[in-house]
Formats: C-alpha cells, sequence, structure tokens
C-alpha cells in the first residue's frame, strides 16, 4: 500500500492572505498569470476559453484581493487528476503560496476519492519537496493522449512527470 508523503510542514500564509476557490471575477488575472510565465517558456499558455472552462478547476491566493498565485486539479480519470497551471508573481516566488495551492489540491483529491494526482513540470525539486515522485510520462496514458498531443511540443516534450499517491486510507469514498 503506497502511503501518502505529504507530510512536510507548509510555511504559514500571511493573515490577509489564504487559498480559495477562483472566482469568475479571477479568470483574467489567471490567465494573466499563467502566460506571464508561458511567455518564458517556463509552462505551457492557456487560452481564455480554456481558463474559463476550467475555472472550477482553480484555486487562487490572493494579496488585498488580487491573484497572486494560482494552479488546478483537474480529474482525468476516476483515479487519477493532474495538478496543473502552478503560478506565482514574480514577485511573490519563494512565499509559499505555491506549496499552499498544491496542498489545497491535495486534499481536494483526498476528498474527491482519488487514489494518484500528477504534475508535469520543468522544475520537479519543488514537486519533489511535496512528496511526489518522478515517474517516466508514458506511465500516464491518459494523459499523453488526452491533452498532450494537442501540445506544440508533442512527442519532444522535456517537461518531468511527477506522481503523487494518496492512501486509499486518507481518501473519502
Amino acid at each position: 500500500m503506497a502511503r501518502s508523503r505529504t507530510s512536510q510542514a507548509t510555511p504559514a500564509l500571511h493573515t490577509a492572505t489564504r487559498v480559495e476557490r477562483a472566482t469568475v471575477r479571477d479568470a483574467e488575472a489567471i490567465h494573466r498569470l499563467i502566460n506571464f510565465w508561458a511567455a518564458r517558456g517556463d509552462m505551457l499558455p492557456r487560452t481564455m476559453g480554456e481558463t474559463y472552462e476550467n475555472l472550477r478547476d482553480f484555486f487562487v491566493v490572493r494579496e488585498q484581493g488580487e491573484v497572486v498565485a494560482c494552479g488546478a486539479l483537474h480529474i482525468t480519470w476516476a483515479d487519477l487528476a493532474e495538478l496543473k497551471s502552478l503560478a506565482v508573481r514574480e514577485d511573490r516566488q519563494s512565499a509559499g503560496y505555491g506549496s499552499h495551492i498544491v496542498h489545497a489540491c491535495i486534499e481536494e483529491g483526498k476528498a474527491l476519492g482519488l487514489a494518484r494526482l500528477f504534475a508535469l513540470t520543468y522544475r520537479p525539486a519543488f514537486f519533489e519537496r511535496l512528496g511526489f515522485e518522478v515517474v517516466d510520462v508514458m506511465t500516464l496514458p491518459r494523459k499523453v493522449w488526452n491533452e498532450c498531443y494537442r501540445c506544440p511540443k508533442f512527442p519532444g516534450c522535456n517537461e518531468i512527470a511527477l506522481t503523487l499517491e494518496l492512501s486509499p486510507a486518507e481518501t473519502a469514498g
């Protein structure tokens, strides 16, 4: 039985800052944040349409009402979800916001009864610190054939695949 390795402590957020579900009013800020990093080659770009279509998957961190970080948990199958579009505003890097969003996604995955989460990233060390393990992307065939084939980098993508096993005892249902 696989165990979740998410016991790593996450720094406390500033009292005026917390992880929340995204709302329609956050869509433009999420889109800008993702595409800022995409323009640098650090993540895949998303259209405004994709942002709205997936808005219910997103968590955000706001500071004084302004979105400074975002990330989404996107269900791909009964046992699997992708942690995707994780982005933190450049001037808020290393403040713990990304870790807090990942933890919110992990808790959501557990509550949904998922067995495993995965992420594709150019920065695997961040996810490894949170308990994820590097895997061969071909162990994620549903992902490869569901979305990756539309990517301009496919099949020569150099993103690293990581997974986090959620313990059955920790998941709902």
